[in-house]
């Protein structure tokens, strides 16, 4: 039985980048590029799959960053990754921007909780938390169902039950406030132990390792039913084109 060959796509956030593996190996590219994520994206895919020495048609899944982070970047990233699985009738299998870099906390630091927010502008920040699981950062935490939007004063306050990783660039817009507002600093309570880390978006690498556990467990959908996740519920993103 061979390995799974999975191809990962992303643009949400400042960051872009694209990566491959097929259980042994792993080629990635990325780098900070704001407003070139469509110049770039399609390059880094034809420069991973040849040096991995294989094509569109060996991959088996597009995994790919369905949000939250900049609407235009996950516009991009999810077209892209449409047209490849299309192309190949493959499934694509949308990953979680925040979810991605608290895998990225754990792949680099062994972090066992992270919390994680990205400045969504206007005021606010996407956020969730996760909890580290078999090799994965999963929504385990009692505070967070869910990911949301909302500004820094209004993110639930973490529980002393685990050690949090912090990450995104939530974390460097509100430097003071958001840290302040999760310990409960405002009532008093400091129990709460957070550690700063140095990552701040999403890379292709780590959903690879997010969306493998997916594909096994057949979460990916086809290209012309997949879709993005921008939390802010007022923003809507068109499927393939001519496809209802």
């Amino acid at each position: 039985m061979k390995n799974t060959r999975l191809l990962a796509i992303d643009s949400a956030t400042e960051y872009c980048s694209v990566a491959y593996t097929d259980g042994t190996r792993l080629i990635s590219r990325g780098q900070e590029a704001p407003r070139k994520h469509a110049d770039l994206l399609l390059p880094y895919v034809q420069e991973v799959l040849q040096d991995a020495g294989v094509t569109l048609a060996d991959i088996d899944a597009i995994v790919v960053g369905h949000g939250p982070g900049s609407f235009t970047g996950v516009r991009i990233a999810a077209g892209i990754a449409q047209g490849l699985a299309f192309s190949q009738q493959i499934p694509v299998i949308g990953i979680s921007s925040l979810a991605a870099m608290a895998q990225q906390t754990l792949r680099l630091h062994g972090a066992k909780a992270a919390a994680v927010a990205i400045d969504a502008r206007m005021g606010e920040v996407y956020f969730g938390t996760y909890v580290a699981e078999n090799g994965l950062m999963l929504q385990k935490s009692s505070e967070q169902e869910n990911e949301i939007v909302c500004t820094p004063n209004m993110v639930p306050q973490l529980s002393a039950e685990h050690e949090w990783h912090t990450a995104g660039t939530g974390f460097v817009t509100y430097a003071e406030a958001l840290p302040e507002r999760l310990i409960g600093a405002e009532n008093g309570e400091n129990n709460v132990k957070l550690v700063a880390s140095d990552v701040r978006f999403p890379h292709a690498e780590d959903m690879l390792t997010l969306g493998l556990h997916a594909f096994l467990h057949g979460q990916g959908v086809m290209a012309e039913e997949f879709d993005v996740r921008y939390v802010r519920n007022e923003v809507t993103w068109q499927k393939l084109p001519g496809r209802e």
